[in-house]
């Protein structure tokens, strides 16, 4: 018996084919702005990969690290690379050229969120020169220069604070039915929701404990506030590890200069991944270009 092969394209019934069987042939319906009925294995592997980066996200906060913080960036790579990969395909790329608005304005949202990490990479190399001038500074005993570090770290909450509410007005794709428009819209939502994590994980310590320069002294100005979300690695540098510098014994300086160490390891870490992302960004923005051109 012959095979009948069902595209969706105007045919004409076959004759013979109809004598020879009396089975009906399997039917797919088609939604107006869904995938096809029998989902592709990549729709698949992507609902996995949000779930897994949703239940990323529940990790306690007090106890999250530079490597939670990196995992979460690898996975977010991980989902973006597999919406990439669901963007190349032709029954894909139809539905969407019929929706030109909705790709406009998905468009616009990547276009917001490679803007927030090209300047969360800015941030980064920025804190990452006060932090080796800091070393230095240890090293050297030399408090004047230690404070400049400070400085660096008030102006990273700062930066951080901004792209925090930036990212949270982003990724607002609109309604819609279908399971093609879900799945962006979640891809959307781990987005941001990872993004935040991000950039509130390594707003400096500075906002646990608030001190003022006076000379060379630290006074305590107000009480401890919620900074449960910043990781790890950024609560442990104090700024009291630049207070006293040279009345502290060498075991004194050498265990904030090991803390330092550790923070520039975990930034440079932090810095990679969140550049991998970035183009997972981008390459997906031009997959979405080529769709709405072609």
């Amino acid at each position: 018996m012959v095979a009948a092969v069902f595209r969706r394209t105007l045919s004409f019934p076959n004759p013979n084919l109809s004598r020879q069987s009396k089975t009906p042939a399997k039917t797919y319906h088609v939604r107006s702005i869904s995938l096809p009925c029998r989902p592709h294995p990549l729709i698949s592997q992507l609902k996995d990969e949000i779930k897994e980066l949703r239940a990323w996200e529940s990790k306690q906060l007090g106890e999250r690290t530079s490597a939670w913080l990196c995992d979460g960036l690898v996975r977010l790579k991980t989902v973006h690379g597999s919406l990439d990969e669901i963007l190349q395909l032709p029954q894909t790329q139809e539905l969407l050229r019929r929706q030109p608005a909705a790709v406009e304005k998905l468009l616009e949202d990547f276009l917001g969120f490679v803007d927030v990490y090209g300047r969360f990479q800015t941030a980064v190399l920025v804190f990452m020169e006060g932090q080796l001038a800091a070393q230095v500074a240890i090293r050297r005993r030399d408090e004047p220069k230690a404070a400049q570090f400070v400085k660096c770290q008030k102006k990273m909450e700062k930066e951080m604070r901004k792209l925090v509410s930036t990212v949270r007005s982003a990724g607002r794709f609109p309604n819609g039915d279908g399971e093609l428009i879900s799945i962006i819209r979640d891809v959307n939502h781990v987005t941001i929701l990872v993004s935040i994590a991000l950039f509130n994980g390594v707003s400096s310590s500075s906002s646990s404990r608030r001190f003022q320069w006076k000379g060379l002294r630290l006074t305590k100005k107000a009480k401890r506030e919620n900074v449960e979300e910043c990781i790890q690695e950024f609560q442990e540098v104090g700024m009291e590890i630049f207070c006293g510098l040279k009345k502290k014994g060498d075991e004194e300086v050498r265990i904030g200069l090991k803390r330092m160490h550790a923070l520039e390891s975990c930034i440079n870490g932090i810095e990679l991944c969140s550049e991998r992302v970035l183009r997972s960004l981008l390459n997906t923005r031009v997959s979405l270009l080529n769709i709405l051109t072609q």
